[in-house]
C-alpha cells in the first residue's frame, strides 16, 4: 500500500473518531440537559465509548445500504440542539436515511431538522411528571432494572427504593457490590456508594433507600414515596391477590410484574398490545416472560402479512437461578440436575402467554424448552405452517421492514451476520434479534423456521422499563 494512501485513510479514521467524540458530547449535553434522547437506529449514542459508536456507524451504512457517517450524524445532532425541541427519543439514523434520500429539497440541514421535527419543537408540546418507582426485589432482573433507572436522568422515572430480605445491614455492602459489577453485564455506569447507618444506596447521585419488608405492612410516604410505580422483580406473587397487597401500601399506585401472571392480569408484550391497556381502571400489569417478549413480535409481523395456521416454539435458554450449582433436589423434573453441565428438557408458558398478547393464535401453537450450560441469552426457534404462500427473501423483508419503521422497531433488530452467536446479543436493547441467514423456508413456500436470539436479563428489562415508562405516563415524544 503506498504511504500516501495508508496516511490518507489513517486521517479518514481520525476524522471519524473526531466526529463521533463530538457526537457523543452533544447527545450527552442534550440527553442531561434537556431530556432528548439520540439513538442511532435505536442503537444508544449516551454512555458509548468512541470505537462502539464508530461500530454501529459501520452497522447503519450496512443496514440501509447509505453512507451515514459520523460526521453527518454530529451534523443533524449540531442542528438538533440549536432547537428548543420538548422532551423526545430522537432516531438520527432514520433522519440521516431521509437527509440522504431528501436532502435536495432543502436549502440546508438545518431547515430539513425543523421541518422533520415541527412536532417536538416547542416545550409547551410535552410536559412530564417524573414518577416515582419502587423495586421490589433486587435480583437478575432487578439490578438491571436499578441500572437502567439510575443512568436515566430521572425525567421519567425516579427510583426512590428498593426492598430486599435483610437479616442485618451489612448486607447493603454486598447489595453494592453487587450493583456494581456483573459477571456478565460488566461495570456499571458510574459511581455506586452504601450508608449503612441510614440504610442508602447512592448512586450517580441518587439517594435509593433500602427497605426490609413485607407487601402491605410498608408506608412508603414515610419515605418521601408517593403514587410511585412498584416492580415486583422477585417471581414470587403471580396472582392478582398477592400482587393486590402492594397496593394496601401506601404510597403504591401501580403494581408491574416481570414475570407471566395468572388470572385475568393483563399479560403485555410492549410494541404488541401494551395499547389495548385501559390505564384509568388497571392497577396491576404483567410484562410477561422473555420469551415471549422475543417470540410475539416475530409471530405478530407473520401473522399479519402470511397468517398462521399452526406451530411450535423451542427455546434453548440459558440456565437460570431457578435451577442447581450441582445435582440437588428440585421440585421440578430434570432441573436439580447440574445447571453448568447438562442440557435440560423442561416446560415454558410462552405459548400460552403468547396467545394472551394475541389472541388470533388461540389452539395454534405449542412450546418447549431446552435450559443449555450458558448464563445468559437464549434462542427461540420457531416453526410456522403459513396460510399463504411466501418465499425466504419475503419473510426475511418483512422482518428488516418491521425493525426499520412501524410500532415493532424497538423490539426487533435486524442482524446481516452469517456469524452471529449468542455472546454477540449480550447486552442488545432489543427484544430480540432476528437471525435473517438462519431462516429457513420449505420447498411448497408454507412452512418457515425463524430463529429469534435474545438478551434474556437486559433486553428483557428493557422491554420492561418501556413498558414502566408507558403506565407511569412519561412517554416522550419519538421520531423513528
Amino acid at each position: 500500500m503506498p504511504q500516501d494512501h495508508y496516511e490518507k485513510e489513517l486521517q479518514t479514521w481520525i476524522d471519524q473518531k473526531k466526529s463521533a467524540l463530538e457526537l457523543s458530547l452533544t447527545a450527552s449535553k442534550l440527553s442531561y440537559e434537556r431530556a432528548v434522547d439520540l439513538v442511532l437506529f435505536r442503537r444508544k449514542l449516551v454512555d458509548k465509548t468512541i470505537p462502539e459508536i464508530l461500530s454501529d456507524h459501520l452497522y447503519a451504512d450496512t443496514y440501509v445500504n447509505l453512507p451515514i457517517t459520523p460526521e453527518l450524524s454530529n451534523q443533524i445532532a449540531s442542528a438538533i440542539s440549536k432547537l428548543d425541541i420538548a422532551p423526545s427519543r430522537i432516531d438520527i439514523g432514520k433522519l440521516a436515511k431521509e437527509w440522504l434520500e431528501e436532502g435536495a429539497n432543502y436549502a440546508s440541514i438545518e431547515e430539513f431538522i425543523s421541518k422533520k421535527l415541527v412536532n417536538h419543537i416547542g416545550q409547551d408540546k410535552l410536559h412530564l411528571t417524573p414518577k416515582d418507582v419502587v423495586l421490589f426485589g433486587f435480583g437478575r432482573i432487578g439490578r438491571l432494572a436499578a441500572r437502567m433507572l439510575l443512568e436515566e436522568t430521572g425525567s421519567q422515572l425516579r427510583l426512590k427504593a428498593i426492598v430486599i430480605r435483610m437479616k442485618n445491614k451489612e448486607e447493603i455492602a454486598k447489595r453494592a457490590s453487587l450493583l456494581r459489577k456483573d459477571s456478565i453485564h460488566g461495570k456499571l455506569s458510574g459511581a455506586v456508594e452504601y450508608d449503612v447507618e441510614n440504610s442508602n444506596l447512592i448512586v450517580n447521585g441518587y439517594t435509593v433507600k433500602i427497605i426490609s419488608g413485607n407487601p402491605a405492612e410498608i408506608d412508603y410516604t414515610h419515605y418521601g414515596i408517593n403514587d410511585a410505580l412498584l416492580i415486583d422483580n422477585t417471581g414470587a406473587f403471580t396472582t392478582e391477590e398477592q400482587l393486590g397487597e402492594h397496593l394496601k401500601s401506601r404510597g403504591i399506585s401501580q403494581v408491574l410484574l416481570t414475570a407471566p401472571a395468572k388470572g385475568d392480569i393483563p399479560n403485555i408484550v410492549y410494541g404488541v398490545n401494551h395499547k389495548s391497556l385501559d390505564l384509568a381502571k388497571t392497577k396491576i400489569f404483567s410484562a410477561a416472560s422473555c420469551t415471549t417478549n422475543a417470540i410475539v413480535p416475530v409471530l405478530k409481523v407473520i401473522e399479519d402479512n402470511l397468517g398462521i395456521e399452526h406451530g411450535h416454539i423451542e427455546t434453548v435458554h440459558a440456565y437460570t437461578n431457578d435451577q442447581n450449582l450441582v445435582d440437588n433436589f428440585h421440585k421440578k423434573s430434570r432441573r436439580g440436575r447440574s445447571a453448568p453441565m447438562n442440557m435440560v428438557i423442561t416446560e415454558t408458558g410462552a405459548a400460552k402467554a403468547a396467545v394472551k398478547a394475541m389472541p388470533e393464535l388461540k389452539g395454534k401453537l405449542t412450546a418447549n424448552a431446552v435450559r443449555v450450560p450458558i448464563p445468559n441469552v437464549s434462542l427461540a426457534i420457531m416453526s410456522l405452517r403459513l396460510k399463504k404462500e411466501s418465499s425466504l427473501e419475503a419473510v426475511n423483508e418483512m422482518m428488516f421492514k418491521a425493525s426499520l419503521e412501524g410500532p415493532l422497531m424497538e423490539q426487533i433488530d435486524f442482524s446481516l451476520s452469517s456469524e452471529l452467536v449468542s455472546t454477540d446479543v449480550i447486552g442488545s436493547t432489543h427484544a430480540l434479534e432476528f437471525d435473517s441467514k438462519a431462516t429457513i423456508m420449505s420447498e411448497d413456500g408454507k412452512s418457515v423456521t425463524i430463529y429469534a436470539w435474545y438478551d434474556n436479563e437486559y433486553g428483557y428489562t428493557c422491554q420492561v422499563m418501556r413498558l414502566a415508562k408507558y403506565i407511569a405516563g412519561v412517554i416522550r415524544l419519538t421520531y423513528y
